[in-house]
């Protein structure tokens, strides 16, 4: 497990967007992103789930975070450039994006997985946090120290049989991650990795392995310390690298 200890105002007055925040990996990055000061930004398409998040938060005497409803699959253009002037009048500037948010689609030979499903995958995966990331770039550039942290996974980094969109979206992913560190790279003070959360316990690491003991694998909860490390200030400077939360 990554070693890292975050003192506990780590993201005081941090203002921290979160994707597919509503469960899994998400929720428990947004509720840990909360207890260490940050006012978070739940951004998912399940309301409910957003608003459970939001709950706990707030019961926890956390800073209270905002719940935006926002379906990263059917999103136009023109309510990515809304989404932004929000966060501006409401926040003023953005300290972090975590790219939580992705689908799996199906599991299978390249040769059998039809155009409709790859592009599905790419459309979430791919084009929805480049037009995330693109918008709330300006936002970024407004705070003192911010940080852009991307989901990737160990198939996004070697190709392996039958991830085929999953995996070529998490290639995408890494190469994003790297244009955008190379782009802001003493311009900016915005800075741009990824984290490979490895085998964890959520519904979708049980889809991917419906066979597996899920209790083999850490919680959301268990991984964090990375997800911290990147979000906060001790991470000044690292920019362009890939990293394993296990």
């Amino acid at each position: 497990m990554f070693d890292y200890s975050a003192r506990p105002e780590l993201l005081k007055d941090r203002v921290i967007l979160v994707t597919g925040a509503g469960r899994g990996i998400g929720a428990a990055a947004a509720k840990t992103y909360a207890a260490h000061g940050a006012t978070v930004l739940l951004l998912g398409k399940t309301e409910a789930n957003l608003t459970q998040v939001y709950d706990e938060i707030e019961a926890a005497g956390h800073p209270q975070p905002a719940v935006i409803p926002f379906n990263l699959e059917t999103a136009l253009p023109h309510q990515y450039d809304e989404l932004a002037a929000m966060i501006e009048t409401e926040f003023g500037h953005l300290d972090g994006l975590l790219h939580n948010a992705s689908i799996i689609g199906p599991r299978t030979p390249i040769e059998q997985l039809s155009g409709e499903n790859f592009m599905r995958v790419m459309h979430v995966n791919v084009n929805a946090m480049f037009m995330l990331t693109s918008t709330l770039l300006p936002l970024l550039k407004l705070s003192q120290d911010a940080s852009v942290v991307f989901t990737s996974s160990s198939v996004g980094r070697k190709g392996r049989a039958y991830w085929g969109a999953y995996g070529v979206s998490k290639f995408a992913t890494e190469g994003l991650m790297q244009t955008l560190a190379d782009e802001v790279d003493n311009v900016a003070p915005v800075r741009s990795n990824s984290i490979n959360p490895g085998a964890t316990r959520t519904s979708m690491r049980a889809q991917a392995y419906p066979g597996e003991n899920p209790l083999n694998n850490p919680t959301p909860e268990e991984i964090m310390p990375v997800y911290l490390y990147l979000m906060g200030p001790d991470s000044t400077g690292i920019n362009g690298q890939a990293f394993n939360a296990q």
